[in-house]
């Protein structure tokens, strides 16, 4: 089939740009993952050199947080139970279960904003209409563990609490949880070394991504835009010869 010379060389500049486009897309894909995980990395050692401070008093974490996320800053408090409400986080998973990650808030004094603390991973029944059942803290309690904030989803942080003893939300909305129970709340959450007479996991991790993986998703999006580019050489290589052929057969006729 022979195409309008025209048509021709117009569909050759579609492809040409079409190839860069998406080459330097790759390309840029390749480097948004590097500076992702040049950033990780920093967080990270953030985190560790966070972790290595003497734990914060409740005091101090009430000053921190006016200024800094509180993220793997460690915290040592004395409290109780503020209620025996438990809060459950739907649609988490761990070691393949799908579950909730349970939460309790705290009072560590009458005049002061209780504290959320994590209770742990606890697997979800066979029916949706059943919650599972957990244990929740009481007494005096002294407890050591770190601090975090989880980042905000703009495209979906409501709470859409469920009324009940035990309450399914779906994002750990703090300032909604406030509202709820009419008294103040950090915007932190304690992810204890050990709770009393309670042996649940504790998965939730501030940076579900490590470094290395950001640095290895780089490296693809690297390699697809090698061998994209090595691709349309190689076709614009058969392209030039079979035209160049094309006309030296033409000039011999």
């Amino acid at each position: 089939m022979q195409y309008p010379y025209d048509l021709l060389n117009k569909l050759t500049v579609f492809l040409l740009i079409l190839t860069v486009a998406v080459f330097v897309i790759l390309v840029k894909l390749g480097l948004w993952q590097l500076h992702r995980g040049e950033e990780k990395a920093q967080l990270l050692a953030q985190m560790e050199s966070r972790q290595a401070l003497p734990p914060l008093s409740f005091e101090q974490l009430l000053q921190r947080i006016r200024i800094e996320d509180v993220t793997g800053y460690r915290l040592n408090i004395n409290a109780s139970p503020a209620s025996a409400q438990i809060w459950l986080l739907d649609n988490q998973i761990y070691q393949g279960q799908v579950g909730y990650l349970a939460f309790q808030a705290l009072q560590i004094d009458a005049e002061q904003p209780w504290l959320l603390v994590e209770l742990g991973f606890i697997a979800a029944t066979a029916h949706r209409d059943e919650l599972p059942q957990i244990e929740p803290l009481s007494g005096k309690l002294s407890l050591v563990g770190k601090l975090y904030q989880k980042q905000t989803n703009p495209l979906s942080h409501a709470l859409m609490a469920e009324v009940g003893t035990r309450i399914r939300i779906q994002n750990l909305n703090i300032p909604e949880i406030t509202q709820l129970v009419g008294h103040p709340l950090v915007a932190a959450v304690l992810q204890p070394d050990q709770l009393p007479n309670l042996d649940l996991a504790h998965p939730w991790q501030p940076f579900p991504l490590s470094a290395q993986k950001h640095w290895g998703y780089a490296l693809q999006w690297f390699s697809m835009a090698a061998v994209f580019a090595g691709l349309m050489l190689w076709q614009g290589i058969k392209y030039v010869k079979h035209h160049h052929s094309a006309n030296s057969n033409s000039m011999g006729e």
